[in-house]
């Protein structure tokens, strides 16, 4: 995987977070643009796709794929939960 892609000013290695453990991880929203989708659905069934994957193989998803919640504004001010992913490699 190219590291180096960026889009909006952003690249893979400037979108990683790391959690109280100390492990690295990528929200699957903030990679969805920079990975091409410019729609949430679309980049979820790759997710799906990739979880289901990842099971044939004999990989636990869970180390991979974390399901996680993110909190965004909307228009009227008012916050509401939407689905998000925590990625981890390796």
């Amino acid at each position: 995987m190219n590291k180096n892609v960026t889009i909006a000013g952003k690249s893979f290695e400037g979108l990683k977070q790391i959690n109280e453990h100390g492990a690295e991880y990528w929200s699957a929203r903030a990679l969805q643009f920079l990975l091409g989708y410019s729609q949430w659905r679309r980049f979820e069934q790759a997710i799906d796709r990739s979880i289901s994957s990842c099971k044939e193989s004999g990989n636990p998803p869970e180390n991979h794929f974390a399901g996680a919640g993110k909190m965004v504004e909307l228009g009227s001010g008012s916050e509401r939960i939407v689905e998000d992913y925590c990625l981890r490699i390796g």
